[in-house]
């Protein structure tokens, strides 16, 4: 397995992880894994999409909504 290799699948677990912890309500792990994703991110210099972009769309929606 090349570097390369490794370095997706790193990036690939910390997306899945972050999004399982918000799913059961572990809004620190989900910060602590989505943080991970970043770091990685940056580091590979691909500059992936964001796989939490929804979720701040609808967070903004949200918030956006509440002051109305």
């Amino acid at each position: 397995m090349t570097r390369e290799d490794k370095l997706d699948r790193e990036i690939q677990t910390a997306a899945d992880k972050a999004l399982d912890s918000l799913g059961r309500y572990k809004f620190v792990m989900f910060g602590y894994w989505a943080g991970v994703w970043v770091h990685l991110n940056r580091i590979e210099g691909k500059r992936r999409p964001s796989p939490f972009r929804t979720l701040v769309h609808n967070a903004r929606e949200i918030r956006e909504g509440g002051r109305r």
